[in-house]
């Protein structure tokens, strides 16, 4: 995570972003869309409160002291190239009208998994009533951001009309009213709109307004004991990636000197031979050994603390961070609020392999999940044991999402076209857990995913229309987590097309996919099914080094968590969820 400065830049390694603003008092915030030059050609080109949506850009519908937008830099049309963050306070009763008055606006931007790349304070600020925060914009075939901080004592028109927008009036006085539509629901929570909360807010991370920024190393701080031991483990996990890249940046600059003054010492042909070149040498070894002695001293102090610290994170998680071999599983009942992350598994480096940091990915699933069936090695066994070792994972999944949310509130959905995966899913399909028998067939998957299409355009429907309570008398409004084994076997052209728009859309209606899939099956489609599997988050049935960490891009290894083979904790929980559900009948 690099602090920028006003005027500094940083590459950034995603296209799919969230953009987070926090301050101390209400403020509006849109994003302009610009030309090469920066220049907005209309209001068209403008997210904002009142009209919150532009391809690959949303924002806040109202003023807040708290605002997370979502970008999908790939979906702005080619014609962008400046992405404008801008921030402005709203007029009302009680609203502060300069930035000086109050503390100075934070903005950072994580990476669609919810770490971040970069922060920025926008501190110096006085008669301000509206500021340009941050441009992310296009660079030699890459995107960057860029820390702007640039005020405007004139307010939001002044600025409007500063980026070349002809209706910079119209539309500044379309965001204030928009603020002071927010002011007066935060002195009034009468008049209010109706709210989009309960069983059907199916806003993901990416959509949410109020979130706390992700933490800093050993930033530990948070409002419960769930969310202050979420940010502790993604201070460890930060904290083991700084560290090991000290120690390899050490090893790379011992090796380096090493040879150059082995070099130089051997430059004149008199040294080459006899004691003079031998002393050269051991000299100049004993000062590689000394630097990588006191590099790995360091290390090994920063992996003693860790690990002590490990030692007593680890048994204080709750179920949904913990392992399954956990105490916590024992008599477990289903929480009264869903968790704020999940586990999906264990991630470690080589230099540090005995310390291994819970990969924890934050509720609801802004990304569907495929577990790589083709990633196991071939000496794991024949190809029916390695998808089997895959849908493994994808069971032992469900069953932790299942047993983390609230009675009624996540529900799993299986496509099994060849019945392939009857005995892993057994447990499942035994427990009642499911929403109804495994689809089979191409028939079965058709009909499958035709019901979810329709679903997830019903819900999208009413939350953007707010009219939630106008869905069907009876309509399930529970998660719903759909585990597709054996892809793409069963699939026909429309049955793609509609498994690509649940993996694109279904997240936000409350629909998850779990993709149980070796890509190699799937080879006839060529590069059709490219944007599908760079949609989901890949995970595998075995250790596996493929995931990358934002700060100095270590390789580390991914390895799932699995309960004991006997299955026993798997089925104590899922009972204990079928219990649960008999009582709230």
């Amino acid at each position: 995570m690099a602090e920028l400065v006003r005027g500094q830049n940083h590459p950034l390694p995603r296209t799919r972003l969230e953009i987070l603003i926090s301050a101390e008092v209400p403020l509006l915030v849109a994003v302009a869309l610009g030309d090469e030059g920066g220049r907005v050609h209309d209001g068209h080109r403008i997210a904002r409160p009142g009209a919150p949506a532009l391809p690959g850009i949303e924002v806040p519908r109202t003023a807040a002291a708290e605002h997370r937008l979502s970008a999908d830099l790939g979906e702005l049309p080619d014609a962008v190239h400046r992405v404008t963050v801008l921030l402005a306070l709203p007029e009302g009763p009680g609203a502060e009208s300069r930035f000086g008055a109050t503390g100075a606006p934070r903005a950072a931007v994580t990476d669609a998994d919810g770490t971040e790349i970069v922060r920025f304070t926008l501190a110096g600020l006085d008669a301000e009533s509206a500021v340009v925060a941050l441009e992310l914009y296009r660079r030699q075939g890459g995107w960057k951001v860029r820390a702007v901080g640039q005020g405007y004592a004139e307010g939001l028109t002044a600025l409007l009309a500063d980026l070349g927008l002809p209706e910079a009036r119209e539309v500044a006085e379309a965001m204030r009213e928009a603020g002071r539509l927010g002011v007066a629901q935060a002195a009034d929570p009468s008049k209010a709109r109706p709210s989009l909360g309960g069983p059907v807010d199916y806003a993901h991370p990416g959509r949410q307004a109020a979130r706390q920024p992700q933490p800093v190393a050993g930033d530990a701080m948070g409002r419960s004991m769930e969310e202050r031991l979420y940010n502790q483990v993604w201070g460890m996990f930060e904290d083991l990636a700084r560290s090991t890249a000290a120690l390899r940046s050490a090893a790379g600059f011992a090796a380096a000197r090493l040879d150059l003054e082995i070099d130089d010492a051997l430059a004149d042909p008199r040294a080459r031979t006899g004691g003079a070149g031998d002393a050269a040498r051991r000299a100049a070894q004993a000062r590689h050994d000394e630097l990588m002695g006191r590099a790995r001293a360091a290390h090994d102090r920063d992996l003693a603390q860790l690990t002590a610290e490990a030692e007593v994170v680890e048994p204080a998680l709750p179920p949904a961070y913990a392992r399954w071999d956990s105490p916590v599983w024992q008599g477990h009942r289903l929480p009264a609020e869903p968790p704020r992350a999940v586990r999906l598994g264990d991630l470690h480096l080589p230099e540090s392999a005995s310390l291994r940091i819970p990969m924890l990915v934050r509720l609801p699933l802004e990304r569907g999940l495929w577990i790589d069936s083709g990633a196991v090695p071939a000496d794991f066994g024949d190809a029916a044991v390695r998808r089997r070792s895959a849908l493994d994972v994808a069971v032992a999944l469900a069953a932790r999402l299942l047993a983390v949310h609230p009675v009624g509130e996540f529900s799993v959905q299986v496509v099994d076209p060849a019945g392939t995966g009857a005995g892993p899913l057994g447990v499942l399909t035994r427990s009642g857990a499911l929403t109804g028998p495994p689809a089979r067939g191409t028939a079965g998957v058709a009909q499958a995913l035709e019901s979810l299409t329709r679903r997830v355009d019903l819900v999208r429907m009413a939350i953007g229309g707010g009219a939630t309570e106008a869905l069907p008398d009876g309509f399930d409004t529970a998660r719903r987590l759909l585990i597709v084994n054996d892809f793409p076997q069963g699939f026909d052209d429309r049955a793609l097309t509609r498994l690509r728009f649940l993996a694109d859309e279904g997240p936000v209606a409350g629909v998850h996919l779990l993709l149980v899939a070796d890509p190699a099956d799937a080879a006839e489609y060529g590069s059709l099914l490219d944007p599908l599997w760079r949609s989901l988050t890949r995970l595998t049935p075995s250790p596996d080094d493929h995931f990358a960490d934002p700060w100095v891009g270590h390789a580390w290894t991914f390895e799932p968590s699995l309960p004991a083979q006997d299955g026993a904790v798997l089925q104590q929980v899922l009972g204990a969820v079928s219990d649960a559900r008999i009582k709230g009948k």
